[in-house]
């Protein structure tokens, strides 16, 4: 059985700027494996308030889904935890490529030696991570390499569509999922301007096209909030009939 706990569900500049929800990340443990999906602002923290608290030298390691700051604030902090400064070679990470290179790579040059592993997210590739294996979904449309990531807990595929404007081609990385976790940033598209995040409208495709048994918002931007995001989950689980929840800090899911 996998434990995942929704650290922080905040998304968007304005929420986490004014912490109206955590940004931290998310938990996931399986067999014996622990790691932090997207250690954005405050997941340090996090880990140590939440009951049960979370030992974070005792992690296994980071995915990065991207490079964007709500996303990776604390990963070096993390890192360095694991390692425990140094003092053993400990964690993998696994991210893309423009997380360590280009002009604003994200992970500190002098902690990567001290990592057992580093492995480079690449599309639709598999990857494991002692007993939690997982694979990439196509490469998302947002400002900065961006992929989902989908688990498989014993025959239990779980999805973390993660940051990204809606796209044809987008759902089918994700079909087959049981459980699909969706990051919807906007409740209305923007208007005058591209912003490349997920809108009410579009999970309602997505959802249509997925077809999960039960789909999790999260990673809510300041129109999600004033819409209520569990009104909205109740909306669309009348409408669609699969059963939507919204995700809130300190959610946990057993799959």
């Amino acid at each position: 059985m996998a434990f995942i706990k929704f650290l922080g569900t905040a998304g968007g500049r304005f929420v986490v700027a004014r912490q109206l929800r955590y940004s931290a990340g998310i938990y996931i443990s399986h067999e014996g494996t622990s790691l932090i999906l997207d250690p954005g602002p405050g997941t340090l923290v996090r880990c140590a308030r939440v009951r049960p608290a979370i030992d974070v030298t005792k992690l296994d390691g980071l995915i990065l889904s991207h490079a964007h700051l709500d996303h990776s604030n604390d990963a070096n902090i993390l890192l360095d935890a694991i390692n425990q400064g140094g003092l053993r070679k400990a964690g993998a990470l696994f991210c893309p490529r423009d997380c360590l290179e280009g002009d604003n790579p994200v992970i500190l040059r002098y902690l990567r030696n001290n990592l057992e592993r580093i492995e480079i997210l690449q599309a639709e590739t598999s990857y494991l991570l002692g007993n939690i294996s997982f694979w990439t979904s196509v490469r998302h449309r947002h400002p900065v390499e961006t992929y989902g990531l989908i688990f498989d807990f014993s025959g239990h595929k779980v999805g973390f569509l993660v940051d990204t404007a809606y796209f044809k081609g987008l759902a089918a990385s994700y079909l087959g999922v049981k459980t699909l976790v969706i990051n919807v940033v906007r409740y209305h598209p923007p208007k005058g301007y591209l912003l490349e995040h997920l809108h009410i409208a579009d999970v309602k495709r997505l959802l249509k096209e997925i077809a999960p048994q039960r789909a999790v918002l999260t990673h809510f931007g300041m129109t999600m909030l004033r819409a209520r995001p569990e009104k909205v989950a109740d909306e669309l689980t009348w409408e669609l009939g699969i059963p939507v929840m919204a995700a809130h800090d300190g959610l946990h899911l057993e799959v």
